[in-house]
Protein backbone atom coordinates (compact mmCIF):
# COMPACT_ATOMS: atom_id res chain seq x y z
CA UNK A 1 0.00 0.00 0.00
CA UNK A 2 1.33 3.42 -0.87
CA UNK A 3 2.37 5.58 2.09
CA UNK A 4 -0.38 8.17 1.55
CA UNK A 5 -3.02 5.43 1.69
CA UNK A 6 -1.64 4.06 4.94
CA UNK A 7 -1.47 7.55 6.46
CA UNK A 8 -5.13 8.12 5.68
CA UNK A 9 -5.93 4.69 7.09
CA UNK A 10 -3.95 5.46 10.26
CA UNK A 11 -5.74 8.80 10.64
CA UNK A 12 -9.17 7.20 10.31
CA UNK A 13 -8.21 4.29 12.58
CA UNK A 14 -7.06 6.76 15.22
CA UNK A 15 -10.43 8.52 14.97
CA UNK A 16 -12.22 5.18 15.33
CA UNK A 17 -10.29 4.28 18.46
CA UNK A 18 -10.91 7.70 20.01
CA UNK A 19 -14.63 7.73 19.30
CA UNK A 20 -15.92 4.20 19.68
CA UNK A 21 -15.64 4.26 23.48
CA UNK A 22 -17.19 1.12 24.95
CA UNK A 23 -18.54 -0.01 21.56
CA UNK A 24 -16.82 -3.14 20.26
CA UNK A 25 -14.83 -3.10 17.03
CA UNK A 26 -17.46 -5.04 15.05
CA UNK A 27 -20.25 -2.56 15.82
CA UNK A 28 -18.23 0.59 15.25
CA UNK A 29 -16.77 -0.81 12.03
CA UNK A 30 -20.19 -0.73 10.38
CA UNK A 31 -20.76 2.95 11.23
CA UNK A 32 -17.26 4.05 10.28
CA UNK A 33 -17.17 2.25 6.94
CA UNK A 34 -20.71 3.30 6.02
CA UNK A 35 -19.86 6.98 6.58
CA UNK A 36 -16.69 6.58 4.53
CA UNK A 37 -18.79 5.03 1.76
CA UNK A 38 -21.36 7.84 1.88
CA UNK A 39 -18.52 10.33 1.64
CA UNK A 40 -17.13 8.58 -1.46
CA UNK A 41 -20.51 8.36 -3.21
CA UNK A 42 -21.23 12.02 -2.51
CA UNK A 43 -17.88 13.41 -3.69
CA UNK A 44 -17.96 11.26 -6.82
CA UNK A 45 -21.51 12.39 -7.55
CA UNK A 46 -20.80 16.07 -6.96
CA UNK A 47 -17.68 15.96 -9.16
CA UNK A 48 -19.72 14.41 -11.98
CA UNK A 49 -22.55 16.92 -11.45
CA UNK A 50 -20.06 19.77 -11.74
CA UNK A 51 -18.91 18.45 -15.12
CA UNK A 52 -22.48 17.91 -16.27
CA UNK A 53 -23.68 21.42 -15.32
CA UNK A 54 -20.50 23.26 -16.30
CA UNK A 55 -20.84 27.00 -15.77
CA UNK A 56 -24.32 26.55 -14.30
CA UNK A 57 -22.90 24.76 -11.28
CA UNK A 58 -23.22 27.25 -8.35
CA UNK A 59 -20.22 28.37 -6.34
CA UNK A 60 -19.98 26.99 -2.83
CA UNK A 61 -21.12 29.58 -0.24
CA UNK A 62 -18.52 30.67 2.31
CA UNK A 63 -18.83 29.15 5.76
CA UNK A 64 -17.04 32.16 7.23
CA UNK A 65 -20.01 34.33 6.36
CA UNK A 66 -22.37 32.03 8.26
CA UNK A 67 -20.36 30.19 10.92
CA UNK A 68 -23.43 29.17 12.94
CA UNK A 69 -25.73 28.40 10.01
CA UNK A 70 -25.93 25.42 7.69
CA UNK A 71 -24.22 26.15 4.39
CA UNK A 72 -26.10 24.18 1.70
CA UNK A 73 -24.26 22.15 -0.95
CA UNK A 74 -23.99 23.93 -4.33
CA UNK A 75 -26.18 21.22 -5.86
CA UNK A 76 -29.00 22.04 -3.45
CA UNK A 77 -28.87 25.68 -4.61
CA UNK A 78 -29.06 24.51 -8.24
CA UNK A 79 -32.04 22.24 -7.48
CA UNK A 80 -33.99 25.12 -5.93
CA UNK A 81 -33.23 27.43 -8.85
CA UNK A 82 -33.91 24.84 -11.58
CA UNK A 83 -36.81 22.68 -10.41
CA UNK A 84 -38.06 22.17 -13.96
CA UNK A 85 -34.70 20.69 -15.05
CA UNK A 86 -33.96 18.33 -12.14
CA UNK A 87 -35.68 15.30 -13.68
CA UNK A 88 -33.63 15.52 -16.89
CA UNK A 89 -30.47 16.20 -14.89
CA UNK A 90 -30.98 13.04 -12.78
CA UNK A 91 -31.67 11.05 -15.93
CA UNK A 92 -28.30 12.12 -17.33
CA UNK A 93 -26.55 11.36 -14.04
CA UNK A 94 -27.95 7.82 -14.02
CA UNK A 95 -26.41 7.31 -17.46
CA UNK A 96 -23.02 8.68 -16.43
CA UNK A 97 -22.44 7.56 -12.82
CA UNK A 98 -25.28 5.02 -12.54
CA UNK A 99 -26.85 6.60 -9.46
CA UNK A 100 -28.47 9.72 -8.02
CA UNK A 101 -28.25 11.32 -4.56
CA UNK A 102 -30.62 14.09 -3.54
CA UNK A 103 -28.68 17.17 -2.30
CA UNK A 104 -30.13 16.85 1.20
CA UNK A 105 -28.40 13.50 1.68
CA UNK A 106 -24.96 14.39 0.30
CA UNK A 107 -21.98 14.12 2.63
CA UNK A 108 -21.38 17.87 2.33
CA UNK A 109 -24.82 18.52 3.83
CA UNK A 110 -24.49 15.78 6.46
CA UNK A 111 -21.17 17.26 7.62
CA UNK A 112 -22.77 20.69 7.84
CA UNK A 113 -25.45 19.28 10.12
CA UNK A 114 -22.67 17.70 12.19
CA UNK A 115 -20.60 20.91 12.28
CA UNK A 116 -23.53 22.93 13.58
CA UNK A 117 -24.64 20.12 15.93
CA UNK A 118 -28.03 20.21 14.23
CA UNK A 119 -30.72 18.09 15.88
CA UNK A 120 -31.97 16.84 12.50
CA UNK A 121 -28.78 14.92 11.64
CA UNK A 122 -29.99 11.55 13.01
CA UNK A 123 -33.25 11.70 11.07
CA UNK A 124 -31.62 13.05 7.87
CA UNK A 125 -28.94 10.37 7.93
CA UNK A 126 -31.54 7.62 8.31
CA UNK A 127 -33.57 9.04 5.44
CA UNK A 128 -30.40 9.31 3.35
CA UNK A 129 -29.48 5.68 3.87
CA UNK A 130 -32.99 4.57 2.82
CA UNK A 131 -32.83 6.89 -0.18
CA UNK A 132 -29.55 5.37 -1.39
CA UNK A 133 -30.84 1.82 -0.81
CA UNK A 134 -34.17 2.25 -2.55
CA UNK A 135 -33.82 5.08 -5.06
CA UNK A 136 -30.22 5.97 -5.86
CA UNK A 137 -29.26 2.72 -7.57
CA UNK A 138 -32.78 1.67 -8.50
CA UNK A 139 -32.90 -2.00 -7.47
CA UNK A 140 -29.18 -2.79 -7.30
CA UNK A 141 -28.41 -1.86 -3.70
CA UNK A 142 -31.41 -2.75 -1.64
CA UNK A 143 -30.54 -3.30 2.01
CA UNK A 144 -27.06 -1.83 1.68
CA UNK A 145 -27.27 -0.16 5.12
CA UNK A 146 -29.62 -2.70 6.69
CA UNK A 147 -27.19 -3.53 9.48
CA UNK A 148 -26.62 0.10 10.52
CA UNK A 149 -28.79 0.79 13.57
CA UNK A 150 -28.86 4.56 14.07
CA UNK A 151 -31.22 4.06 17.01
CA UNK A 152 -28.86 1.75 18.89
CA UNK A 153 -28.41 2.59 22.58
CA UNK A 154 -24.69 1.98 22.02
CA UNK A 155 -24.73 5.43 20.40
CA UNK A 156 -26.71 6.93 23.29
CA UNK A 157 -29.78 6.27 25.39
CA UNK A 158 -31.88 9.07 23.91
CA UNK A 159 -32.30 10.42 20.37
CA UNK A 160 -30.59 13.62 21.48
CA UNK A 161 -27.56 11.73 22.81
CA UNK A 162 -27.39 9.62 19.65
CA UNK A 163 -27.62 12.69 17.46
CA UNK A 164 -24.79 14.33 19.41
CA UNK A 165 -22.60 11.22 19.16
CA UNK A 166 -23.15 10.95 15.40
CA UNK A 167 -22.40 14.66 14.95
CA UNK A 168 -19.09 14.13 16.72
CA UNK A 169 -18.15 11.01 14.72
CA UNK A 170 -18.99 12.55 11.34
CA UNK A 171 -17.29 15.86 12.13
CA UNK A 172 -14.08 14.07 13.16
CA UNK A 173 -14.10 11.90 10.01
CA UNK A 174 -14.67 14.97 7.82
CA UNK A 175 -11.79 16.83 9.52
CA UNK A 176 -9.48 13.80 9.40
CA UNK A 177 -10.02 13.13 5.71
CA UNK A 178 -9.91 16.77 4.55
CA UNK A 179 -6.14 16.90 3.98
CA UNK A 180 -6.01 13.75 1.85
CA UNK A 181 -6.62 13.01 -1.80
CA UNK A 182 -10.15 11.94 -2.69
CA UNK A 183 -9.16 9.61 -5.54
CA UNK A 184 -10.53 6.08 -5.49
CA UNK A 185 -7.12 4.46 -4.96
CA UNK A 186 -6.49 6.40 -1.77
CA UNK A 187 -9.97 6.02 -0.35
CA UNK A 188 -10.37 2.41 -1.48
CA UNK A 189 -7.05 1.35 0.02
CA UNK A 190 -7.83 3.23 3.24
CA UNK A 191 -11.11 1.32 3.39
CA UNK A 192 -9.19 -1.96 2.97
CA UNK A 193 -6.73 -0.90 5.65
CA UNK A 194 -9.56 -0.15 8.08
CA UNK A 195 -11.17 -3.52 7.37
CA UNK A 196 -7.84 -5.15 8.28
CA UNK A 197 -7.52 -3.10 11.48
CA UNK A 198 -11.06 -3.92 12.54
CA UNK A 199 -10.38 -7.57 11.74
CA UNK A 200 -7.40 -7.50 14.10
CA UNK A 201 -9.72 -6.36 16.87
CA UNK A 202 -12.45 -8.87 16.06
CA UNK A 203 -10.60 -12.09 16.88
CA UNK A 204 -12.31 -15.21 15.55
CA UNK A 205 -15.09 -13.18 13.90
CA UNK A 206 -12.49 -11.74 11.52
CA UNK A 207 -12.50 -14.99 9.54
CA UNK A 208 -16.00 -14.12 8.36
CA UNK A 209 -14.90 -11.13 6.36
CA UNK A 210 -11.14 -10.81 5.99
CA UNK A 211 -8.31 -12.64 4.24
CA UNK A 212 -4.88 -11.20 5.19
CA UNK A 213 -3.38 -9.25 2.28
CA UNK A 214 -0.26 -11.44 2.07
CA UNK A 215 -2.33 -14.58 1.47
CA UNK A 216 -4.73 -12.71 -0.77
CA UNK A 217 -1.78 -11.65 -2.94
CA UNK A 218 -0.56 -15.25 -3.30
CA UNK A 219 -3.97 -16.56 -4.39
CA UNK A 220 -4.53 -13.62 -6.75
CA UNK A 221 -1.14 -14.01 -8.43
CA UNK A 222 -1.58 -17.76 -8.85
CA UNK A 223 -4.86 -17.47 -10.76
CA UNK A 224 -3.58 -14.58 -12.90
CA UNK A 225 -0.13 -16.03 -13.66
CA UNK A 226 -1.70 -18.61 -15.95
CA UNK A 227 -3.14 -15.82 -18.09
CA UNK A 228 0.36 -14.48 -18.72
CA UNK A 229 1.75 -14.40 -22.24
CA UNK A 230 5.08 -16.32 -22.12
CA UNK A 231 6.55 -14.17 -24.90
CA UNK A 232 5.71 -10.70 -23.54
CA UNK A 233 5.15 -11.40 -19.84
CA UNK A 234 1.90 -9.41 -20.05
CA UNK A 235 -1.26 -10.81 -18.56
CA UNK A 236 -4.27 -11.31 -20.78
CA UNK A 237 -7.96 -10.88 -20.09
CA UNK A 238 -9.93 -12.79 -17.49
CA UNK A 239 -13.54 -12.70 -18.57
CA UNK A 240 -15.18 -13.88 -15.33
CA UNK A 241 -13.75 -14.28 -11.81
CA UNK A 242 -15.57 -15.86 -8.86
CA UNK A 243 -15.14 -15.91 -5.08
CA UNK A 244 -17.99 -18.00 -3.63
CA UNK A 245 -17.18 -17.02 -0.01
CA UNK A 246 -16.16 -13.46 -0.74
CA UNK A 247 -16.39 -11.79 2.69
CA UNK A 248 -15.67 -8.08 2.26
CA UNK A 249 -14.51 -8.64 -1.33
CA UNK A 250 -10.83 -7.91 -0.82
CA UNK A 251 -9.70 -11.13 -2.49
CA UNK A 252 -11.69 -10.35 -5.65
CA UNK A 253 -10.33 -6.82 -5.72
CA UNK A 254 -6.80 -8.18 -5.36
CA UNK A 255 -7.31 -10.40 -8.42
CA UNK A 256 -8.50 -7.35 -10.33
CA UNK A 257 -5.47 -5.37 -9.16
CA UNK A 258 -2.95 -8.09 -10.08
CA UNK A 259 -4.32 -8.60 -13.59
CA UNK A 260 -4.46 -4.86 -14.29
CA UNK A 261 -0.94 -4.24 -12.96
CA UNK A 262 0.25 -7.06 -15.21
CA UNK A 263 -1.14 -5.31 -18.28
CA UNK A 264 -4.28 -7.43 -18.59
CA UNK A 265 -7.97 -6.72 -18.11
CA UNK A 266 -10.94 -8.23 -16.35
CA UNK A 267 -14.49 -8.60 -17.58
CA UNK A 268 -16.72 -8.98 -14.53
CA UNK A 269 -16.19 -10.20 -10.99
CA UNK A 270 -18.72 -12.30 -9.09
CA UNK A 271 -18.96 -12.90 -5.36
CA UNK A 272 -21.26 -14.76 -3.01
CA UNK A 273 -21.59 -14.17 0.73
CA UNK A 274 -23.94 -15.62 3.34
CA UNK A 275 -23.42 -13.07 6.14
CA UNK A 276 -25.61 -10.01 5.50
CA UNK A 277 -23.27 -7.49 7.16
CA UNK A 278 -20.27 -8.78 5.25
CA UNK A 279 -22.27 -8.89 2.03
CA UNK A 280 -22.99 -5.18 2.44
CA UNK A 281 -19.31 -4.46 3.16
CA UNK A 282 -18.37 -6.21 -0.09
CA UNK A 283 -20.74 -4.14 -2.20
CA UNK A 284 -19.45 -0.91 -0.65
CA UNK A 285 -15.87 -2.09 -1.16
CA UNK A 286 -16.40 -2.62 -4.88
CA UNK A 287 -17.74 0.91 -5.40
CA UNK A 288 -15.09 2.48 -3.20
CA UNK A 289 -12.48 1.00 -5.54
CA UNK A 290 -14.02 2.80 -8.49
CA UNK A 291 -16.02 -0.09 -9.93
CA UNK A 292 -19.33 0.57 -11.62
CA UNK A 293 -22.29 -1.51 -10.52
CA UNK A 294 -22.26 -3.15 -13.98
CA UNK A 295 -18.71 -4.47 -13.42
CA UNK A 296 -19.47 -6.75 -10.49
CA UNK A 297 -22.24 -8.86 -9.02
CA UNK A 298 -22.39 -9.87 -5.36
CA UNK A 299 -25.06 -12.33 -4.27
CA UNK A 300 -26.39 -12.83 -0.74
CA UNK A 301 -27.01 -16.53 -0.13
CA UNK A 302 -25.75 -19.93 1.02
CA UNK A 303 -23.05 -21.33 -1.27
CA UNK A 304 -23.41 -24.94 -0.11
CA UNK A 305 -27.14 -24.90 -0.92
CA UNK A 306 -26.36 -23.12 -4.20
CA UNK A 307 -29.10 -20.51 -3.79
CA UNK A 308 -27.81 -18.32 -6.64
CA UNK A 309 -29.96 -18.75 -9.75
CA UNK A 310 -27.00 -17.71 -11.90
CA UNK A 311 -25.22 -20.95 -10.94
CA UNK A 312 -28.23 -23.23 -11.18
CA UNK A 313 -28.48 -23.47 -14.96
CA UNK A 314 -28.97 -27.15 -15.81
CA UNK A 315 -28.38 -26.76 -19.55
CA UNK A 316 -24.64 -27.50 -20.13
CA UNK A 317 -24.52 -25.11 -23.09
CA UNK A 318 -25.71 -22.24 -20.88
CA UNK A 319 -23.68 -23.13 -17.80
CA UNK A 320 -21.74 -20.18 -16.35
CA UNK A 321 -18.01 -20.87 -16.17
CA UNK A 322 -15.18 -18.82 -14.67
CA UNK A 323 -11.62 -18.23 -15.83
CA UNK A 324 -10.39 -17.83 -12.27
CA UNK A 325 -11.83 -18.89 -8.91
CA UNK A 326 -10.42 -17.87 -5.52
CA UNK A 327 -11.85 -18.64 -2.09
CA UNK A 328 -11.16 -18.63 1.63
CA UNK A 329 -14.24 -20.47 2.92
CA UNK A 330 -14.97 -21.13 6.63
CA UNK A 331 -12.61 -23.80 7.95
CA UNK A 332 -14.17 -27.20 8.77
CA UNK A 333 -17.71 -25.84 8.92
CA UNK A 334 -20.31 -28.32 10.20
CA UNK A 335 -23.16 -28.74 7.72
CA UNK A 336 -26.28 -30.86 7.27
CA UNK A 337 -26.37 -32.19 3.70
CA UNK A 338 -29.76 -33.63 2.77
CA UNK A 339 -30.69 -36.42 0.33
CA UNK A 340 -31.27 -33.90 -2.45
CA UNK A 341 -27.67 -32.67 -2.24
CA UNK A 342 -26.41 -36.22 -2.77
CA UNK A 343 -27.77 -35.95 -6.32
CA UNK A 344 -26.63 -32.35 -6.78
CA UNK A 345 -24.67 -31.83 -10.01
CA UNK A 346 -21.74 -30.41 -8.03
CA UNK A 347 -21.31 -33.47 -5.80
CA UNK A 348 -22.82 -36.41 -7.68
CA UNK A 349 -19.55 -37.68 -9.18
CA UNK A 350 -17.60 -37.36 -5.93
CA UNK A 351 -19.98 -37.98 -3.05
CA UNK A 352 -20.74 -35.61 -0.19
CA UNK A 353 -18.21 -34.16 2.20
CA UNK A 354 -18.73 -35.32 5.82
CA UNK A 355 -21.08 -33.44 8.14
CA UNK A 356 -18.15 -32.60 10.41
CA UNK A 357 -16.30 -30.57 7.76
CA UNK A 358 -17.68 -28.91 4.63
CA UNK A 359 -14.20 -27.99 3.32
CA UNK A 360 -14.34 -30.24 0.24
CA UNK A 361 -18.00 -29.36 -0.37
CA UNK A 362 -16.88 -25.76 -0.88
CA UNK A 363 -14.03 -26.94 -3.10
CA UNK A 364 -16.31 -29.06 -5.29
CA UNK A 365 -18.80 -26.20 -5.61
CA UNK A 366 -16.14 -23.91 -7.06
CA UNK A 367 -14.46 -26.60 -9.13
CA UNK A 368 -17.73 -27.41 -10.92
CA UNK A 369 -17.91 -23.89 -12.33
CA UNK A 370 -14.24 -23.65 -13.36
CA UNK A 371 -13.61 -23.25 -17.08
CA UNK A 372 -11.45 -25.98 -18.69
CA UNK A 373 -8.66 -23.45 -19.21
CA UNK A 374 -9.12 -21.81 -15.80
CA UNK A 375 -7.33 -21.97 -12.44
CA UNK A 376 -8.80 -22.29 -8.97
CA UNK A 377 -6.91 -21.49 -5.74
CA UNK A 378 -8.58 -22.19 -2.40
CA UNK A 379 -7.43 -21.91 1.23
CA UNK A 380 -8.22 -24.97 3.36
CA UNK A 381 -7.13 -26.56 6.65
CA UNK A 382 -4.49 -29.30 6.38
CA UNK A 383 -7.00 -32.00 7.32
CA UNK A 384 -8.34 -32.16 3.76
CA UNK A 385 -4.93 -33.48 2.67
CA UNK A 386 -5.00 -36.65 4.75
CA UNK A 387 -8.36 -37.28 6.44
CA UNK A 388 -9.96 -40.63 5.58
CA UNK A 389 -13.54 -41.62 4.75
CA UNK A 390 -15.56 -39.38 2.43
CA UNK A 391 -12.75 -36.86 2.10
CA UNK A 392 -10.31 -39.56 1.03
CA UNK A 393 -12.74 -40.67 -1.73
CA UNK A 394 -13.13 -37.10 -3.01
CA UNK A 395 -9.38 -36.45 -2.85
CA UNK A 396 -8.60 -39.73 -4.64
CA UNK A 397 -10.94 -38.97 -7.55
CA UNK A 398 -9.52 -35.46 -7.97
CA UNK A 399 -6.01 -36.94 -8.06
CA UNK A 400 -6.87 -39.78 -10.44
CA UNK A 401 -8.53 -37.24 -12.76
CA UNK A 402 -5.30 -35.20 -12.58
CA UNK A 403 -7.08 -32.09 -11.29
CA UNK A 404 -4.84 -31.21 -8.33
CA UNK A 405 -1.96 -29.10 -9.60
CA UNK A 406 -0.19 -27.74 -6.51
CA UNK A 407 -0.30 -28.08 -2.73
CA UNK A 408 1.18 -25.17 -0.76
CA UNK A 409 1.69 -25.41 2.99
CA UNK A 410 1.67 -22.06 4.81
CA UNK A 411 2.92 -21.14 8.30
CA UNK A 412 0.69 -21.28 11.37
CA UNK A 413 -0.91 -18.20 12.93
CA UNK A 414 -1.30 -16.12 9.76
CA UNK A 415 -5.01 -15.47 10.34
CA UNK A 416 -6.74 -13.34 12.96
CA UNK A 417 -9.44 -15.99 13.31
CA UNK A 418 -7.33 -19.10 13.92
CA UNK A 419 -3.77 -20.12 14.75
CA UNK A 420 -3.81 -23.37 12.76
CA UNK A 421 -1.57 -23.76 9.71
CA UNK A 422 -3.44 -23.82 6.41
CA UNK A 423 -2.74 -24.86 2.85
CA UNK A 424 -3.55 -23.59 -0.62
CA UNK A 425 -4.83 -26.10 -3.14
CA UNK A 426 -4.49 -25.16 -6.81
CA UNK A 427 -6.83 -27.04 -9.14
CA UNK A 428 -7.16 -27.22 -12.93
CA UNK A 429 -9.46 -29.23 -15.19
CA UNK A 430 -6.96 -29.57 -18.04
CA UNK A 431 -3.57 -29.89 -16.42
CA UNK A 432 -0.43 -30.17 -18.52
CA UNK A 433 1.77 -31.96 -15.96
CA UNK A 434 1.12 -35.47 -14.65
CA UNK A 435 2.65 -34.78 -11.24
CA UNK A 436 1.74 -32.65 -8.22
CA UNK A 437 3.94 -29.79 -7.04
CA UNK A 438 4.36 -29.60 -3.26
CA UNK A 439 5.62 -26.37 -1.67
CA UNK A 440 6.36 -26.51 2.04
CA UNK A 441 6.56 -22.85 3.08
CA UNK A 442 5.59 -23.56 6.70
CA UNK A 443 8.94 -22.44 8.11
CA UNK A 444 9.29 -19.22 6.13
CA UNK A 445 7.72 -16.31 8.03
CA UNK A 446 8.40 -13.35 10.28
CA UNK A 447 7.05 -13.50 13.81
CA UNK A 448 4.71 -10.58 14.54
CA UNK A 449 3.20 -9.30 17.78
CA UNK A 450 -0.10 -11.12 17.28
CA UNK A 451 0.18 -12.94 13.96
CA UNK A 452 3.00 -14.35 11.91
CA UNK A 453 3.63 -12.52 8.64
CA UNK A 454 4.95 -13.27 5.18
CA UNK A 455 7.35 -10.69 3.78
CA UNK A 456 7.87 -9.92 0.08
CA UNK A 457 10.68 -12.47 -0.25
CA UNK A 458 8.53 -15.25 1.21
CA UNK A 459 5.68 -14.43 -1.16
CA UNK A 460 8.02 -14.12 -4.15
CA UNK A 461 9.62 -17.49 -3.38
CA UNK A 462 6.22 -19.21 -3.32
CA UNK A 463 5.10 -17.59 -6.57
CA UNK A 464 8.37 -18.20 -8.44
CA UNK A 465 8.37 -21.83 -7.32
CA UNK A 466 4.77 -22.23 -8.49
CA UNK A 467 5.31 -20.46 -11.80
CA UNK A 468 8.40 -22.42 -12.85
CA UNK A 469 7.64 -25.60 -10.86
CA UNK A 470 11.07 -25.36 -9.29
CA UNK A 471 12.39 -28.01 -6.92
CA UNK A 472 14.32 -26.85 -3.84
CA UNK A 473 15.69 -29.03 -1.07
CA UNK A 474 13.43 -29.00 2.02
CA UNK A 475 11.07 -26.55 0.24
CA UNK A 476 9.50 -27.89 -2.96
CA UNK A 477 9.25 -31.05 -5.01
CA UNK A 478 7.32 -32.46 -7.98
CA UNK A 479 5.81 -35.79 -6.95
CA UNK A 480 4.66 -38.43 -9.43
CA UNK A 481 1.17 -39.89 -9.29
CA UNK A 482 2.73 -43.30 -8.75
CA UNK A 483 4.34 -42.15 -5.51
CA UNK A 484 1.13 -40.46 -4.35
CA UNK A 485 -0.81 -43.64 -5.14
CA UNK A 486 1.69 -45.69 -3.14
CA UNK A 487 0.92 -43.42 -0.19
CA UNK A 488 -2.80 -44.12 -0.45
CA UNK A 489 -3.51 -40.73 -2.08
CA UNK A 490 -2.48 -39.04 1.15
CA UNK A 491 -1.29 -35.48 0.43
CA UNK A 492 0.24 -34.71 3.81
CA UNK A 493 2.97 -32.29 2.74
CA UNK A 494 5.65 -33.53 5.13
CA UNK A 495 5.49 -36.98 3.47
CA UNK A 496 6.88 -35.46 0.30
CA UNK A 497 8.79 -32.34 1.43
CA UNK A 498 10.21 -32.41 4.92
CA UNK A 499 11.67 -29.21 6.34
CA UNK A 500 13.72 -31.15 8.89
CA UNK A 501 17.45 -31.07 8.35
CA UNK A 502 19.21 -34.43 8.19
CA UNK A 503 21.17 -35.35 11.28
CA UNK A 504 24.93 -35.46 10.84
CA UNK A 505 26.12 -39.07 10.57
CA UNK A 506 28.40 -40.10 13.45
CA UNK A 507 31.40 -42.43 12.92
CA UNK A 508 31.49 -44.38 16.21
CA UNK A 509 35.00 -45.80 15.55
CA UNK A 510 36.34 -42.28 15.10
CA UNK A 511 34.61 -41.13 18.26
CA UNK A 512 36.06 -44.08 20.18
CA UNK A 513 39.60 -43.23 19.01
CA UNK A 514 39.12 -39.60 20.10
CA UNK A 515 37.93 -40.68 23.56
CA UNK A 516 40.97 -42.95 24.01
CA UNK A 517 43.27 -40.10 22.96
CA UNK A 518 41.56 -37.74 25.41
CA UNK A 519 41.90 -40.32 28.24
CA UNK A 520 45.63 -40.69 27.48
CA UNK A 521 46.13 -36.90 27.62
CA UNK A 522 44.25 -36.72 30.92
CA UNK A 523 46.39 -39.51 32.40
CA UNK A 524 49.63 -37.86 31.25
CA UNK A 525 48.60 -34.49 32.66
CA UNK A 526 47.55 -36.10 35.97
CA UNK A 527 50.94 -37.80 36.33
CA UNK A 528 52.77 -34.53 35.68
CA UNK A 529 50.55 -32.75 38.19
CA UNK A 530 51.15 -35.42 40.88
CA UNK A 531 54.92 -35.16 40.35
CA UNK A 532 54.72 -31.43 41.22
CA UNK A 533 52.61 -32.24 44.29
CA UNK A 534 55.19 -34.85 45.42
CA UNK A 535 58.01 -32.32 45.19
CA UNK A 536 55.97 -29.95 47.35
CA UNK A 537 55.30 -32.71 49.88
CA UNK A 538 51.56 -32.82 49.09
CA UNK A 539 49.40 -35.94 48.54
CA UNK A 540 48.58 -36.92 44.89
CA UNK A 541 45.10 -36.54 43.36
Amino acid sequence: MAQKHKKLGDTLWGIANDLRGAMNADDFRDYMLSFLFLRYLSFNYEASAKKELGRDYPKSPSKEDKPDFIVPPPLEIWYKENEQDTEEFEKQMRKKVHYVIKPKYLWSNITELARTQNGELLETLGEGFRHIENESFESTFHGLFSEINLNSEKLGKTPTERNKKLCNIIQKIAEGIADFSTDTDTLGDAYEYLIGQFAAGSGKKAGEFYTPQQISTILSEIVTLDSQDPATGKKNKLDKVLDFACGSGSLLLNVRKQIKEGGGSIGKIFGQEKNITTYNLARMNMLLHGMKDTEFEIFHGDTLLNQWDLLNEMNPSKKVEFDAIVANPPFSLRWEPNDTLAEDFRYKSYGLAPKSAADLAFLLHGFHFLRDSGTMAIILPHGVLFRSGAEERIRTKLLKDNNIDTVIGLPANLFYSTGIPVCILVLKKCKKEDDVLFINAAEQFEKGKRQNELNEDHIENILETYKYRNEQERYSRKVSMEEIESNGYNLNISRYVSTAEEEVKIDLNEVHKKLISIDEKIEKTRNEHNQYLKELGLPPV
